[in-house]
């Protein structure tokens, strides 16, 4: 095959794989990164850090083979076999399409509103004298809407990459304000369990980074024009470089968590407005300057999610409904599907477009309505299931005759996968324990 000459996405076609992996080629592993580390997620590995120290430091590596692992699953199945995640689910049966159309609908619906109000909570911060809070989060919304229905691929994976990049460099820096312990932080990496600390370390591993944009990974990686096998030492770098990124996030989250907080008995608000309590202690510590930074880096980190989810879910959905129309018009499976992503198709379809809105307008009424009881309930049992029917069923996939023979799973990946969806399962039982019924 010819070396590719073109680098870049967006480019109305598949591109022709390269004769060797190259750094010039990484982004959707960036997207992925950028869209999978929200606000909340680095609060929970900060209050892990606050109570525990560096001791879980080997947790948040495991997280991260954990995640290497589902991501190229995911990436491997769209480029063995030229079909989406959703067209492999569909192969598996009716039940799989009626678990998604529940779940996208009702998760768009809520996950809309805490996007937008977390992207708002810094800017908030950032800009006391001015609008409130659901002003600034129907704008962030608003804003996220008209870049992604005017925006294809290529735009979204450079914007994602100076949003990645502030994030980096502002964790990082704030990680090394802080101080950080080196010798403690590679006792951590021996695996130890404090009492009390098992959720926190299953949430460690399995949390940061784990969301339905894992799933939406082989899709971007369609869209940026990789559509066949030829490009799986390209995906696999991509997504390697992905998490290993993703690992100095909650490696530096965690110091901030054991230096500023865990030594001073100091706690946080669960959620995203926790990080508005350690932009606080970090100006009384630091001054100003350091906390309007963080506070840069906290709107960065919340608001690559936002868009994230706003073009990747809704490829995801674009190809849910276009299966369901070809089922109901009898037509045979087409195997061109991941070109069709690659060429843009998809991101210009209606119901791409109709999610979009459907993420954007009906979730700002929860601004005012705060969550109804019986919607964050459906919400939390569906949200708790995702990540184990992730991982079970690309097992399933990909030791089947699905998948050519040649990538389909090995010892390895079958342990990885494996053990992820039973950590999955341990952490969604916990998350249905936890949802106030």
């Amino acid at each position: 095959m010819a070396e590719t000459t073109e680098s870049g996405s967006g480019t109305g076609k598949a591109l022709s794989p390269p004769r060797k992996s190259s750094w010039k080629y990484i982004g959707p592993g960036i997207v992925v990164a950028a869209t999978g580390v929200g606000a909340g997620d680095l609060v929970a590995t900060l209050i892990a850090g606050s109570k525990f120290g560096y001791t879980l430091m080997w947790a948040a590596v495991i997280g991260c083979v954990v995640k290497i692992s589902l991501a190229e699953a995911a990436g491997r199945w769209h480029l063995a076999t030229g079909r989406t995640l959703f067209e492999g689910w569909r192969s598996l049966g009716q039940w799989t399409t009626v678990y998604f159309a529940i779940y996208v609908v009702i998760w768009g619906f809520v996950y809309g509103a805490t996007a937008m109000s977390s992207s708002a909570l810094p800017v908030v911060a950032l800009f006391p004298d001015g609008p409130g809070l659901k002003t600034w989060a129907i704008i962030m919304g608003l804003i996220g809407l008209v870049f992604v229905w005017f925006n294809q691929y290529a735009v979204f994976e450079k914007v994602m990459t100076v949003l990645i990049g502030i994030m980096f460099v502002v964790v990082v820096y704030v990680a090394f304000r802080v101080g950080p312990d080196i010798g403690a932080s590679f006792a951590g990496l021996v695996p130890v369990l404090p009492d009390g600390s098992l959720l926190y370390t299953l949430g460690l591993i399995g949390g940061v980074g784990g969301t339905i944009t894992m799933a939406a990974y082989g899709y971007w990686v369609n869209a940026k024009g990789w559509s066949d096998s030829g490009w799986m030492k390209v995906m696999r770098l991509d997504n390697r470089v992905a998490y290993i990124t993703t690992g100095i996030f909650v490696v530096a989250m965690l110091i901030v968590g054991a230096e500023l907080l865990h030594s001073s008995q100091l706690a946080l608000t669960k959620g995203d407005r926790g990080l508005i309590d350690l932009g606080r202690i970090l100006e009384d510590r630091y001054g100003a300057v350091t906390a309007k930074l963080f506070l840069v880096g906290f709107f960065a980190t919340s608001f690559s999610s936002l868009i994230g989810v706003w073009h990747g879910v809704s490829l995801m959905f674009a190809d849910f409904v276009e299966r369901l129309q070809r089922d109901r018009k009898g037509a045979p499976v087409d195997e061109g599907t991941a070109r069709e992503v690659a060429a843009g198709v998809k991101e210009r379809s209606l119901p791409f477009r109709a999610y979009l809105l459907w993420l954007t307008f009906p979730p700002m009424a929860l601004l005012w309505l705060d969550q109804p009881f019986g919607l964050v309930v459906v919400y939390g049992v569906l949200g708790a299931f995702f990540m184990p029917f992730l991982a079970l069923t690309l097992v399933w996939l990909l030791n089947s005759s699905r998948t050519p023979a040649e990538w389909r799973n090995g010892l390895l990946s079958n342990a990885m996968l494996v053990a992820a969806g039973l950590l999955f399962i341990v952490l969604c039982v916990q998350q249905v324990r936890e949802i106030p019924w």
